[in-house]
């Protein structure tokens, strides 16, 4: 039976993650200034738990551990035990992270770390078994050695903690010029192509979509579409709804790892529309639609690996089942969970393929969700928020940067200034860091890291505020905007140097700013000829507006649009670079003509 004060306080969480939890027996904490508090007044360590919703691994620690009552009863005795969401606080797993590798080098989650009531970490690991398997040892083992080493040898715990807090706080931001050999980033990202399979690698493959979206970009074009034409055809892709698993175990795509993630799909759907690829883009887009979408129109962050079947616990059973096999058991749990920065990402892929595609339906999705997103009084974003409930997590350049980006492109494809204006605001407030600033029990404990640079699963929160900066610019012609998007990125342009593969955001932006701006504007019937040639170029901005919805654009101060009218009431392109625009044509063919010519 879970502990009264414990369920009480996970029960009323923003996280899936932690109510689930909150039918545990240990008497957990949510991440706040409270559990450290109560660790200081009963001078005992913390124990901070890291994980997610949809983990598989994390279901299977608290299975094995957190649902023991013995272990329960460790815990609630020598430990306060502290639950966080990784995706919901993302600077505190950035920051348990950074004090966990000097432990291990196998980071991953669950996460676990051991603090000092002030924050500072002195063990960490990952998953702990409940008997010893070869090096790891079980978890009881791990707490009986912690607990020794608190009482017995304290001074020698603290002198840890504290050099760690002590390392993390002397970084210092790289402040190295941004030049780059975006050549040789993509010639040493290739090399890392398995030849058998495709694919970054010869183990485990992940869809690593910033990556290819930087070759989609710079080239060598050809390896972006192969490597997402054998992720669809591969095991990695559900066979049933088109939906992307998160990784395989395997070199051959085979054994994924089953959860199915928001902002990989959201990605992936993307990548397909820029690669022309409708039956990719479907299946992804069906995918969001069918199973993500939220009742009211938001997307969920994810759906678990794991679901019941025939009665018993399985992973990736369901996804075995072919479509009339799964009506007869219930799906997977989604994680519920909104995340600003996610739907952002979702509402600028849906924005954008359905305007290449033709699908008004994926676009009119898009604009549901955007209204859906809940923001605070004064405007700023929730990071995070459950069933309309807003979390208390700082909003991250993550959010403000996908946001502000997915607003954007769902105004070129709506022809509605509204959220171009919105996103131009959310970019403002957002260019000299996060508006809500860093977690403040993170900041108090001097453990608030800056944005990490690399990307993970998604682009760093700094190239994805490059990146709507960068297109906003292509808008308005502002140049403060370019040069926001110019140094967000530049220093994790200097640490790709060696590394490009964890940086593919970054150098997809450098290549962007290498060269100019693409940008093509219809005025006049969306279903014309003209518009279906549109459709089909290679424009960093696309819009197809009527002559209303152009003058709207201009009078809000987007110089694209500036005197773009519709010619003798017919529909009309101009096509700029850099806003030295061709002559206006009327003509499908000279519009394919200059698609056509266009570097």
């Amino acid at each position: 039976m879970a502990s009264r004060r414990g369920a009480s306080r996970l029960a009323d969480s923003t996280s899936p993650y932690l109510l689930a939890h909150a039918r545990n027996p240990v008497d957990g904490w949510p991440w706040g200034a409270e559990a450290f508090a109560e660790a200081r007044r009963r001078d005992v360590p913390v124990f901070i738990s890291i994980g997610y919703a949809t983990c598989h691994w994390c279901h299977v620690m608290a299975r094995e551990s957190f649902m023991d009552p013995a272990i329960a009863a460790v815990l609630d005795e020598r430990f306060v035990a502290i639950k966080v969401d990784r995706e919901e606080h993302p600077d505190v797993d950035a920051a348990m992270l950074a004090q966990a590798g000097a432990f291990t080098r196998n980071l991953g989650w669950p996460l676990s770390v051991f603090t000092t009531p002030d924050g500072a970490a002195f063990y960490a690991g990952t998953y702990f078994p409940p008997r010893a398997v070869q090096r790891v040892p079980a978890f009881r083992e791990v707490l009986d050695a912690i607990t020794e080493a608190w009482t017995e040898r304290r001074a020698e715990v603290g002198a840890i903690g504290a050099a760690l807090v002590e390392a993390l706080g002397s970084r210092a931001p790289t402040t190295r010029g941004a030049a780059v050999d975006l050549d040789a980033a993509a010639e040493a990202i290739v090399a890392l192509e398995d030849p058998e399979h495709g694919g970054l690698g010869r183990g485990a493959k992940f869809p690593n979509a910033p990556v290819l979206a930087f070759l989609a970009e710079h080239g060598p074009r050809a390896f972006a579409e192969r490597s997402l034409d054998v992720m669809a055809r591969s095991p990695l892709r559900d066979a049933v709804d088109g939906g992307f698993f998160r990784y395989a175990t395997r070199p051959d795509w085979s054994e994924p790892h089953y959860e199915r993630m928001l902002s990989d799909n959201a990605q992936l759907l993307a990548l397909a529309a820029r690669l022309d690829r409708r039956d990719i883009a479907e299946g992804v887009a069906g995918f969001l639609l069918d199973t993500l979408r939220l009742p009211g129109g938001a997307f969920a962050s994810a759906q678990d690996s794991e679901s019941e079947l025939r009665g018993q616990r399985s992973e990736g059973g369901w996804y075995g089942l072919d479509a009339a096999e799964r009506n007869r058991y219930p799906a997977p749990a989604l994680d519920r969970k909104v995340l600003a920065g996610l739907n952002g990402l979702a509402i600028g892929a849906l924005a954008t393929a359905g305007q290449r595609f033709a699908r008004p339906d994926w676009i009119a999705a898009a604009v549901v969700a955007a209204g859906a997103l809940p923001v605070r009084e004064d405007g700023r974003l929730v990071r995070s928020s459950l069933d309309g409930r807003a979390s208390d997590a700082v909003a991250t350049l993550e959010d403000y940067g996908g946001v502000a980006g997915g607003l954007l492109r769902l105004a070129l494809a709506t022809g509605d200034v509204r959220h171009a204006v919105r996103a131009r605001e959310l970019i403002r407030a957002a260019a000299d860091g996060p508006p809500d600033g860093a977690d403040p029990v993170l900041a108090a404990q001097g453990l608030a890291l800056a944005p990490d640079l690399a990307d993970g699963a998604l682009p760093s929160g700094p190239a994805l505020l490059a990146e709507a900066a960068l297109l906003l610019a292509t808008l308005t012609g502002d140049d403060a905007a370019r040069a926001l998007a110019e140094r967000t990125v530049a220093p994790a342009l200097a640490e790709s140097v060696g590394r490009a593969s964890a940086y593919g955001a970054a150098l997809e932006i450098a290549a962007r700013l290498g060269r100019p701006d693409r940008q093509l504007i219809v005025v006049g019937d969306p279903a014309s000829p003209l518009a279906a040639v549109a459709r089909t170029a290679a424009a960093d901005a696309l819009a197809i507006v009527t002559p209303e919805q152009a003058e709207a654009f201009a009078d809000a101060g987007f110089e694209l649009f500036a005197g773009r009218t519709s010619r003798g009431g017919a529909a009309t392109a101009y096509w700029c670079e850099h806003f030295v625009c061709r002559l206006p044509t009327t003509s499908p063919e000279g519009l394919s003509t200059l698609v056509a010519l266009a570097p």
